[in-house]
């Protein structure tokens, strides 16, 4: 499979089921609450608002190679017929592209990058 050749929406199909197994598999295993607020918990973590916030700091901090840099461009550019819900489309389209860039990650099968990035992540959220 040539990873250039899937579609960015394709990818960030796959970055958000990944990303979104990965925060509630951290949040069960350091949390001893109700699932109502295990879901609540997860929303720093997966919400269109909270991945642009993300994204932007991993793009602050120059984390990124030049690769990762075009498939998260690819992301963000990506033409989609979804309507955000709960906020504007930048924030949507950046958010997209924070999950295209995982979905690259997963899918080339980079497991110390998903593993050093979901460290930054996991900083950056919980503080």
């Amino acid at each position: 499979m040539e990873i250039m050749e899937i579609g960015s929406l394709s990818l960030a199909f796959v970055g958000d089921a990944h990303f979104s197994l990965l925060v509630r598999k951290h949040l069960v295993s350091t949390s001893h609450v109700r699932p109502q607020m295990l879901q609540k918990m997860s929303v720093k973590f997966v919400s269109a608002k909270a991945q642009a916030r993300i994204m932007e700091h991993i793009l602050d901090c120059q984390l990124l190679s030049e690769t990762e840099l075009d498939v998260y461009k690819r992301g963000r550019n990506a033409k989609s017929n979804t309507t955000p819900k709960n906020t504007d489309v930048q924030t949507y389209h950046i958010s997209t592209g924070f999950e295209a860039l995982w979905g690259y990650w997963v899918l080339t099968e980079q497991e110390e990058r998903l593993t050093q990035m979901w460290d930054v992540v996991r900083t950056f959220v919980e503080g």
